[in-house]
């Protein structure tokens, strides 16, 4: 429960719903238990025996409360059966029966309007800070966790905190207060009997107890595998030309059906064990009826004790508190279940992003001199990637970085970004440290293109607009026109408000990237970084996407992750990287001149 009451902070903006929630609770349970005391005046008319009591009765105590509640109901048949006779009385107590049970389906319908409020705002809150998070959360975050279980912790795990919060106000109010009730009425009717039924209660408490005891961890288990086989529906979907390239089909059928298999075994364990709760609560109360059957039996044949109608009202009582009983038993599991996920989620939401904005985080507006990397050296994981890494990049400039494959071109991007933090050494804007900036106000300073154009399933329009409020129609088409990606929006058949499809698949490689740098341009920041943002595309494409970044890149601080050496020769400085180090760095013709790594490069890619 440790996890769950942490969640309960969700319910405070919807406390009025629960307060009436509660309050139709309490007059359900009331009425719920007087529709079974209401039959007893009805029996005594029906079977004659009501005593002859034409003085109201005298209120003695609490200890006499049984006797003052006869007494009053026979008081009341007397009178009514001497006024207008046994069958109007009878159909009085007929309507009386039928009022109670209405009104106590009314408040239970009342109940149900107004916990369904508490219960989806609760979900949308909770999904709407988990999703906030979800997107806070640093790079480093996701590239340990599968998207799959991250969608199914926002989806399914959410859900189940949904339904496992009704149960748990059940618990709490609804059933206990019926059990409460029916237990005072009983109590009334006769102490003794009542006595007897708590010797078994207990007993029967602990047997249920018993099968819930590892219901928690084996939710834990289902909830963890569907997160995997979501991972795994996930990156088939992302994955699904090369897997079919690759005759690769069977393989994943495979990998799906064992993680599916493994669901299916953890399901039935789960469910099982759930199901057997109602039945089990159910035979235990049958149980105690069976005794009361026998035992109050002998206080009405052998004693004379208790009245038949009393008796039979009584069982009746009895027999109610069964319903409530089999809730509470499935409500307890359901509360496990619902621990498990909360704690799945609350693993998001109390997640501190190591990146997040100091207290007194400076908002920055402008660029003004340079960008300095002093002594900088990051690792992701054991191996440093960059290491003791230096340089001065001036405003207005075009700096190009170079080398082979994981020599750190692309850490550099995400560390002037701030998607991740150096290990040892700072990163400075204009002499300010960038973990003294917050990263807000630091991304409006920069525009970022990608190797991978990554576009959403909207409208053209939109994905120029990306984060964008205040800009007008004519300034995106005259960003497009210098991307050179107006030419084929105005021919596709909705133009800018034509939907481009999931990733932008209805788009060639080199369309999608000179939609990538219309966003950049309409977003018009004085730093632009562009991580191998033609590496990916045909000669066409790279010679328009080319000329769309040498448009953008004027009267800009540009800083170019270059794959194509041919890309960067107009650059201010080019930078040669080797094993994260800067082994060169100049001029095109300066580096061509000192015949070394750079000119390497260049001959192998003229080749």
């Amino acid at each position: 429960m440790k996890y769950f009451r942490q969640i309960l902070v969700y319910a405070k903006p919807y406390k009025i719903y629960g307060f009436f929630n509660i309050i139709s609770n309490i007059f359900y349970a009331l009425f719920g238990t007087l529709a079974f005391v209401s039959l007893m005046p009805m029996l005594k008319v029906l079977f004659k025996s009501a005593e002859q009591i034409t003085t109201p009765p005298v209120y003695n105590g609490i200890a006499k409360l049984g006797d003052y509640i006869e007494n009053s109901i026979n008081y009341f048949i007397t009178q009514k059966v001497n006024s207008e006779g046994e069958l109007k009385a009878l159909l009085f107590m007929i309507v009386i029966i039928i009022s109670t049970f209405l009104l106590k389906n009314i408040f239970g319908y009342l109940a149900m309007y107004f916990i369904t409020f508490l219960r989806n705002g609760v979900l949308k809150d909770v999904r709407n800070d988990l999703y906030e998070k979800t997107v806070d959360l640093p790079l480093a975050y996701f590239s340990e966790k599968r998207k799959g279980d991250i969608i199914a912790r926002i989806s399914t795990d959410v859900l189940e905190i949904q339904h496992s919060f009704l149960s748990i106000l059940e618990l709490i109010v609804r059933e206990p207060l019926m059990i409460i009730f029916t237990v005072i009425a009983m109590l009334a009717l006769s102490p003794q009997l009542t006595l007897f039924v708590f010797i078994f209660i207990p007993i029967a408490g602990f047997i249920i107890s018993l099968v819930g005891k590892k219901l928690k961890k084996q939710s834990d288990s289902v909830q963890k595998e569907q997160g995997h086989f979501l991972s795994i529906l996930e990156e088939t979907l992302g994955g699904l030309r090369v897997i079919k390239g690759f005759n690769a089909e069977g393989f994943f059928n495979t990998k799906f059906k064992e993680s599916t298999s493994r669901f299916y075994k953890f399901s039935n364990s789960l469910l099982n064990r759930q199901n057997l709760a109602s039945p089990l609560s159910e035979f235990l109360g049958i149980g105690v009826i069976a005794i009361l059957l026998w035992y109050g039996g002998s206080l009405v044949l052998v004693d004379k004790t208790l009245a038949p109608d009393a008796f039979i009202v009584y069982m009746g009582l009895a027999y109610n508190i069964l319903t409530p009983a089999k809730a509470i038993s499935k409500a307890i599991y359901g509360v496990k279940k619902g621990d498990a996920a909360a704690e799945r989620v609350l693993e998001i939401l109390k997640t501190k992003s190591p990146l997040a904005d100091k207290p007194n985080a400076l908002v920055k507006t402008s660029f003004d001199s340079a960008i300095s990397l002093q002594n900088v050296s990051f690792k992701y994981k054991d191996e440093y990637v960059l290491r003791d890494f230096s340089l001065e990049i001036p405003k207005g400039k075009t700096v190009a970085f170079v080398g082979q494959s994981g020599s750190g071109k692309s850490t550099i991007a995400n560390l002037l970004t701030r998607f991740y933090d150096v290990n040892e050494g700072t990163i400075k804007i204009d002499g300010i440290d960038l973990r003294d900036i917050t990263k807000k106000s630091l991304r409006d300073l920069q525009g970022l293109v990608s190797q991978d154009s990554i576009l959403f399933n909207d409208t053209i329009k939109n994905n120029i607009l990306l984060g964008l409020t205040n800009k007008t129609d004519d300034e995106i088409v005259a960003a497009a026109k210098i991307a050179n990606a107006h030419e084929f929006i105005k021919d596709l058949p909705k133009g800018y408000e034509d939907n481009i499809g999931d990733s932008g698949n209805k788009l060639s490689g080199g369309q999608k990237q000179r939609l990538s740098i219309a966003r950049a341009v309409l977003k018009n920041p004085p730093i632009m970084i562009l991580d191998e943002a033609t590496s990916a595309l045909d000669t066409e494409s790279e010679r328009l996407v080319q000329d769309a970044l040498e448009k953008m890149m004027q009267n800009r601080t540009s800083v170019v992750i270059a794959h194509r050496l041919s890309t960067i020769q107009k650059a201010d400085i080019i930078v040669v990287l080797l094993k994260g180090k800067i082994v060169e760095q100049g001029t095109h013709s300066e580096l061509i001149a000192n015949n070394n790594i750079y000119k390497k490069l260049v001959e192998m890619q003229s080749l």
